[in-house]
């Protein structure tokens, strides 16, 4: 062990400690894992733990979102700071930056009863700057703080096939691995600490104009005369093929077990998404990078948000530019 690590310090102290933990806990039977923020995609990230025999201990602000874990044996908290205290590898899965500096940071906060040494992953879509004042504010209590935020959507939490991109100190990655390989088919380490957001970013930007891109060309297909499983036919067997077009059509009626099948409800919401794409656009502008579509798009699903589609799926763009004639 002490050939592969670099001690300087006490924070290097630490991160010796808890690779010794880590193999510790390899070796002996499976210890209990924190998952804070049980929505829709954490409620069936935080089962895959459960299918793969870890104790878990819950908390959400909702106290309704625990009771089912409590059905399956999990332990319900009080409080961010609860779980910290119960458990020393902790997941979080929230909806914004705000949700997570408080979850963290905040009086009832992770950080507030955090055990050094503990592993404390973070798999909300947030801004990178924030994950980088996270992971410092942790490494000020001996805590390791990686950002972990994933892509795949709600079926793929359920099947467990969620693609992990990982931020962090590197030596941490094979414990991060360890619990994030229960949950996704791939996980991905991008390098430092907030690069794994910034992988997100870039993805759900590009999700976002691909989706408004195959509404449009459904939308127009259809008022053409071609009927919409004979057109994402072709779309999926042509150069225009692409996600939202072959794994979650956003036409009502083409695909089965997707939202837009289900009236647009369930999947990733149109206010997440708007909350997403104004990440980018911060990022785009702290680097002076052009992104005329990805500010189109945003301005597309903040319009969304102001009529009506906040709570629903994002696919539901194709209703909204049906809808929106002067468009």
């Amino acid at each position: 062990m002490a050939a592969v690590v670099v001690r300087r310090g006490p924070a290097g102290w630490w991160r010796w400690h808890r690779r010794v933990m880590v193999c510790s806990r390899t070796m002996a039977s499976k210890t209990p894992v924190g998952f804070i923020g049980l929505g829709n995609m954490g409620n069936p990230m935080a089962k895959n733990l459960v299918k793969h025999g870890y104790p878990v201990i819950v908390y959400d602000v909702f106290p309704e979102a625990c009771k089912e874990f409590q059905d399956l044996g999990a332990q319900v908290t009080e409080s961010p700071a609860d779980v910290a205290e119960r458990a020393d590898r902790i997941i979080t899965m929230l909806p914004s930056s705000p949700h997570a500096k408080e979850v963290y940071t905040g009086g009832n906060g992770i950080l507030k009863k955090v055990k050094k040494g503990s592993l404390l992953i973070d798999s909300s879509t947030i801004d990178p700057a924030v994950s980088k004042e996270l992971a410092k504010a942790a490494e000020n209590t001996g805590a390791v703080f990686m950002d972990a935020p994933v892509s795949g959507g709600v079926g793929a939490a359920r099947a467990g096939n969620l693609t992990f991109m990982v931020g962090g100190v590197e030596q941490e990655f094979n414990a991060a691995k360890e619990l994030l390989t229960c949950m996704g088919s791939n996980v991905v380490y991008c390098g430092e600490v907030g690069t794994g957001q910034a992988a997100k970013i870039c993805n759900n930007m590009l999700l976002a104009i691909s989706m408004i891109g195959t509404a449009e060309a459904m939308n127009l297909g259809i008022r053409l005369g071609l009927d919409p499983k004979l057109l994402a036919k072709i779309l999926n067997m042509s150069s225009g093929r692409c996600w939202s077009s072959d794994t979650y059509n956003p036409v009502p009626g083409v695909m089965e077990g997707v939202p837009s099948s289900n009236n647009y409800q369930g999947g990733f919401g149109t206010t997440l998404m708007a909350k997403d794409l104004g990440l980018a656009q911060i990022s785009a502008t702290n680097t002076k990078t052009p992104v005329p579509l990805g500010s189109q798009a945003h301005q597309i699903y903040r319009m969304m948000c102001a009529k009506g589609y906040a709570m629903k799926d994002f696919s539901a763009v194709f209703q909204f530019l049906r809808e929106e004639e002067s468009l």
